[in-house]
């Protein structure tokens, strides 16, 4: 089972300006609040039709990352219909609802996301694929379920590292979920995440690494001052470019050459302005 090396006191950070208590506090209640007001709509949002509904999912997930006091930049898009393998580097719980804005997609999580508050309910009726780590014979089973929704032309969304790391650094792309775009005939798509601070620099205060708690992570996300969430789609990966899961992998991370830049670094500003946060 693929492990990382990142941990809560060894690499989140602790310097950062933080806002105050009590804004913290209003912005967890908006957060739980959004939350739960996307499991009441469920039944609603089921019945519209596919565009309306993938609007109304994408308007929800930004408005669960806006309502945590993160800011968003959006800088390209998914293909809107058809099979697709969305697949991204793996930092925080936001990487969930900022992968669907790009395009809502059935992910696969571990089970432990099923015991998660609001969110695991919103995962099991959005039809995740969860994975056993603790039973990992049953992943080929759970390849093949995947390689049937996307030939169905369902849109799977998945983290390939097979852990989460803080940011500053991150894994390899494991090649067991790629089986599935092969098997299925379809593109891959690389999604890069990457949060920084109001100054530019990387921010490892999304992180939920290691023997973090969600409630942990959660608090440090609603008192963070300044936070921005940067999403770049890159270009599809064709169906049939790759002969094996394992350089089909590669070229997914191939996209990202290297780790995300160490705090103080400024690669340069994207085109596109951060949508401001509730």
């Amino acid at each position: 089972m693929p492990t990382a090396p990142c941990s809560p006191r060894g690499c989140v950070e602790s310097g950062r300006p933080w806002t105050g208590a009590p804004r913290a506090v209003l912005r967890l209640a908006a957060l739980l609040a959004v939350a739960v007001l996307g499991v009441a709509l469920i039944p609603l949002i089921a019945r519209l039709r596919v565009p309306a509904r993938q609007r109304w999912i994408r308007r929800w997930c930004l408005a669960l990352v806006h309502a945590a006091g993160v800011r968003t930049r959006i800088t390209g898009a998914a293909p809107p219909v058809g099979g697709t393998l969305l697949v991204s580097h793996h930092v925080s719980w936001l990487d969930i609802p900022l992968l669907a804005a790009v395009r809502p997609a059935r992910m696969v999580a571990k089970t432990e996301v099923r015991a998660w508050p609001a969110v695991g309910t919103l995962a099991a009726r959005g039809g995740t694929f969860f994975i056993d780590r603790d039973r990992l014979r049953a992943l080929p089973g759970t390849v093949d379920r995947i390689a049937a929704a996307l030939r169905g032309g369902s849109a799977v969304a998945a983290f390939p590292e097979g852990s989460t790391w803080c940011g500053r650094a991150h894994g390899r792309y494991r090649g067991a979920l790629f089986q599935a775009a092969l098997d299925a005939g379809v593109p891959v798509q690389p999604v890069r995440i990457r949060y920084r601070s109001a100054d530019g620099a990387v921010s490892t205060a999304p992180a939920f690494v290691g023997e973090d708690s969600l409630l942990a992570s959660l608090w440090r996300v609603v008192s963070a001052r300044g936070l921005v969430a940067e999403v770049s789609p890159r270009p599809p990966i064709p169906a049939g470019s790759h002969p094996d899961r394992r350089s089909l992998a590669g070229a997914a991370q191939g996209g990202f050459p290297g780790p995300a830049p160490r705090a103080g670094a400024h690669p340069g500003h994207p085109p596109a302005a951060p949508r401001p946060a509730a």
